[in-house]
């Protein structure tokens, strides 16, 4: 399955990607470093899912997923993100995201968000 993760930082890319591997998924990933790229990548690689972070420059990633919607795109979407207050993960519901993985995260934490998508 292709993966797009959308995060301002390089290393957060890298790691989430070899959190991925290691939870035993068999992903191609497609890397964005905000909202707007995101959503070019998103148009141009059809991603099967996203992971995206909360806080990035130029578009955040609550924008972008609700661009997505707003233009139709229902791509299974969920956040990997430091921002896990309540009030955060019930807007991140309401945008349609699937899930939201609370950075430090696990292994085990990663598997269980994503088994349903793979």
């Amino acid at each position: 399955m292709k993966v797009l993760i959308v995060d301002d930082s390089a290393v957060m890319r890298l790691m989430v990607k070899k959190i991925v591997k290691a939870a035993g998924f068999d992903a191609e990933f497609v890397e964005a470093e905000d909202g707007i790229q995101g959503l070019e990548k998103i148009e141009s690689e059809s991603p099967g899912l996203v992971l995206c972070d909360w806080n990035m420059p130029n578009m955040t990633g609550i924008e972008l997923l609700e661009k997505l919607r707003e233009v139709g795109i229902s791509v299974n979407f969920g956040f990997v993100t430091t921002e896990a207050s309540e009030a955060m993960r019930t807007r991140a519901r309401e945008a349609g995201a699937k899930f939201l993985v609370s950075k430090p995260f696990t292994e085990e934490s990663m598997r269980s968000a994503l088994q349903p998508y793979f």
